[in-house]
C-alpha cells in the first residue's frame, strides 16, 4: 500500500487507485482533517474524521509520534477489525481457542457470525491468493487487504479492478473503523 508523507501542518496522501506503476498523484489532508493516530498500529496509521486510514512507514513511528503531539492529534490505540479478520489466511494453525477468543473480539465490535462470515467469504480467495505468495503467520490487516487487492503478485484473477476498487476501499475502510464505534452497523456491499 502506498504510503502518506507528513509535511509540515499537512499529510500528503497518494491518491487511492488500482494502478500501480506510474508516479500516484497526492492529496493534501489538512490537521483539522485527522480524528486520531495509532502510532503502534501495524502499519502506523492515523485515521480521518470521515473514517479513512492512512499508512505509514513503520521506520516513521517516532515522527508519527512528534507530529500528533505538536498537532493534539489524540493517540488512541483500537481494535484491529481486519486483523482479527483475517486471521484465518494467516500462514498458521487457527486452534479452536484461538478462533472462540476471535469471535468474542469481533462480535465486541458488532461483527456477529454471519457477518464475519460473509467478509470472510467476500476477501478470502483473494487473502489467500496473496498470503500464498507471502505466507506471513504474524499479521494480515487492512493495509494488507488493500495491498492484496491491488498488487502485480496476486493473480488478475483476484484482484480488484480499478472500476470496483473505489467501493472496495470504502467498503473495508468502514468496517476497519468499527473498531472505533462498537455496535456500528456492518457497511452493506
Amino acid at each position: 500500500m502506498l504510503d502518506s508523507v507528513l509535511a509540515g501542518d499537512h499529510i500528503l496522501r497518494p491518491v487511492p487507485d488500482s494502478h500501480r506503476g506510474a508516479a500516484a498523484p497526492v492529496d493534501v489532508v489538512p490537521v483539522a482533517a485527522v480524528r486520531d493516530a495509532d502510532p503502534t498500529a501495524t502499519p502506523p496509521e492515523v485515521r480521518t474524521v470521515a473514517g479513512e486510514t492512512l499508512f505509514f512507514p513503520a521506520a516513521r513511528k517516532a515522527e508519527l509520534e512528534g507530529f500528533c503531539r505538536l498537532h493534539g492529534i489524540p493517540l488512541v490505540r483500537r481494535p484491529d477489525v481486519w486483523e482479527a479478520l483475517l486471521e484465518p489466511f494467516l500462514d498458521t494453525e487457527f486452534a479452536p481457542r484461538r478462533r472462540a477468543a476471535n469471535a468474542l473480539a469481533l462480535a465486541g465490535v458488532g461483527l456477529d457470525e454471519a457477518a464475519v462470515a460473509d467478509i470472510r467469504a467476500e476477501v478470502g480467495p483473494l487473502m489467500l491468493a496473496y498470503n500464498s505468495l507471502h505466507w506471513d503467520w504474524c499479521h494480515l490487516g487492512l493495509s494488507d487487504l488493500l495491498d492484496a487487492a491491488t498488487a502485480g503478485s496476486t493473480p488478475e484473477r483476484y484482484r480488484i479492478g480499478p472500476e470496483r476498487f473505489p467501493a472496495f476501499r470504502a467498503w473495508a475502510m468502514a468496517i476497519a473503523d468499527l473498531g472505533r464505534a462498537p455496535g456500528t452497523s456492518v457497511p452493506v456491499r
